[in-house]
């Protein structure tokens, strides 16, 4: 076995690496070397029922939609379809899918207990050029019989996806791996996310520190600036995930590795003038490469 500095770090990936029936080492005896309990290499998570399933796939798509729907108006949404659905079971739902309504929240610039606070730097920032800002996020995809957790790295300007990742869990450490993928592209000027655990963790924070790229975190008064991250998905719901569907995990992998290089490379949006994500990425970074235009780095602390 080699060195545990070199193992993959989601829980998943070590599972794999877990030989049944080897010859001359046992389960237990790999799970040691691997530092995990037995016990979890015959984990398995408790799956939803259909029901639950089926009324996850529906509220996804109405607040793909209308995200500003909150856990009470989507109840009445539900019971207006003919579900018997009460609040306390739609919050529990939309919490499992990561989902919140977009709307200005007491305390929202609270950070989570433990975690560094960082402070918002693109107040009164216009993003104007590639690499200026890079914003990440997580969304919940539908399966045929359960779920997964889409997350990506996005340049602000471009739209371009420079990395993103599946997941069956929320575990950080998948969000690592795309934060890796991502910077192995460039650096930006400024991260910015919102105070998810993930995102706040002190693993993903000091992995950006130490690139030397400073956090920008929402704070008060920025409940919209997630919004173009937002429609960025539903484009991906709708022109993949939700028109092709997926039965199983591999098939939605599959399905998403075509669907991103297209939508870089070949889908030109109007907001870029119709120039694709990939072309104005390449090109804003070509100019910055030569020295184009000035690029007044935002540095932390500034308001």
């Amino acid at each position: 076995m080699g060195s545990k500095k070199k193992l993959p770090a989601s829980a998943d990936a070590q599972r794999a690496l877990v030989e049944v029936g080897h010859p001359a080492l046992s389960i237990c005896r790999r799970c040691a070397l691997l530092g995990r309990a037995r016990s979890s290499f015959y984990y398995a998570p408790a799956a939803e029922t259909a029901e639950n399933l089926a009324l996850m796939r529906l509220i996804d798509q109405q607040y793909t939609d209308r995200p500003f729907y909150g856990r009470r108006k989507l109840t009445i949404w539900l019971r207006g379809m003919g579900h018997a659905v009460n609040r306390q079971r739609v919050r529990r739902l939309m919490r499992l899918m990561g989902l919140e309504a977009v709307y200005p929240k007491p305390n929202w610039s609270a950070a989570g207990q433990g975690h560094q606070v960082f402070p918002y730097l693109l107040r009164g920032v216009t993003i104007g050029r590639v690499g200026q800002v890079w914003r990440t996020d997580i969304t919940y995809v539908p399966l045929a019989s359960g779920f997964m957790y889409l997350a990506a790295v996005i340049d602000w300007f471009s739209r371009s996806v420079l990395a993103w990742r599946l997941s069956n869990t929320l575990d950080g450490s998948f969000c690592l791996e795309r934060l890796d993928e991502a910077l192995a592209q460039g650096r930006p000027e400024v991260f910015n996310t919102d105070q998810g655990v993930p995102f706040t963790a002190q693993a993903f924070t000091s992995r950006l520190e130490a690139a030397g790229v400073p956090v920008s975190l929402d704070g008060k008064g920025r409940c919209l600036g997630n919004v173009f991250v937002e429609r960025r998905w539903r484009t991906v719901k709708y022109e993949d995930i939700y028109l092709r569907g997926s039965a199983t995990v591999p098939e939605r992998t599959q399905g998403l590795g075509r669907y991103f290089p297209f939508s870089n490379a070949e889908r030109p949006p109007q907001a870029l003038d119709y120039q694709t994500p990939a072309a104005s990425y390449r090109g804003g970074m070509a100019r910055a490469s030569c020295g184009q235009g000035a690029r007044a780095r935002v540095t932390p602390g500034a308001r």
